[in-house]
This record gives structure tokens, sequence and C-alpha cells, in this order.
């Protein structure tokens, strides 16, 4: 993988899998759960008062750990997120979201 090489979501999650998956299914969903939210902690930290750098190491680590799980759990992201949004906002239907703000589509 190259800078310049696109990653896909699919991409992510086989790269994780092959970087960490052994490791993944010892720890279990649960153990894997408890890292994904101090990333999503350490991210929350760096919204506040991290420079961009720091945000986007963070972003990835969510990501990363959001993909780590989701093999545990034997879901494919790609598919998932296709499924859920690849004809609009689940909410209102729509690419371009009508949905009230206040709403959670």
């Amino acid at each position: 993988m190259t800078e310049s090489s696109p990653l896909t979501l699919r991409d992510l999650q086989s790269l994780i899998r092959k970087m960490y998956g052994a490791k993944d299914e010892a720890r279990g969903i649960e153990g894997t759960f408890m890292w994904l939210m101090e990333e999503v902690g350490e991210l929350a930290a760096a919204l506040r008062e991290g420079t961009p750098q720091e945000l986007a190491l963070e972003f990835a680590d969510v990501l990363a750990w959001l993909a780590t799980i989701a093999n545990v759990a034997g879901v494919d992201l790609d598919a998932a997120v296709r499924e859920k949004y690849g004809n609009g906002c689940p909410g209102c239907g729509q690419f371009l979201c009508t949905c009230d703000i206040s709403a959670k589509p």
C-alpha cells in the first residue's frame, strides 16, 4: 500500500484482519469494544484540544478499531454501509438528506 493508492473500506478491514486477526479473535468482542471506546475517548480529547495531526491519527485509530470489532463480529463493513446508505439517507431516502436537523436519520 502506498500513500497514493486508494484504500477502500473493504481493503482496510482486510488489512486489519491480516495484521491483527489472531489477537483480535483471542480478545473477543467485549475486549475489542473496550479498546474501541478508549479510542473514541482519545478522539474526543483531540477534538477539544488536539493538533490537526493528532486529530487525524485519532480518527484513523477509531476507524481501525471499528474495522477490528466488525471482523470479530463477522460483519462486512463495506456490505453493511452499502446496504444502509447506498440508496440515500435511511431516514428520508434522499442523497441530500432532508431530515430535520434534530432527527437521527
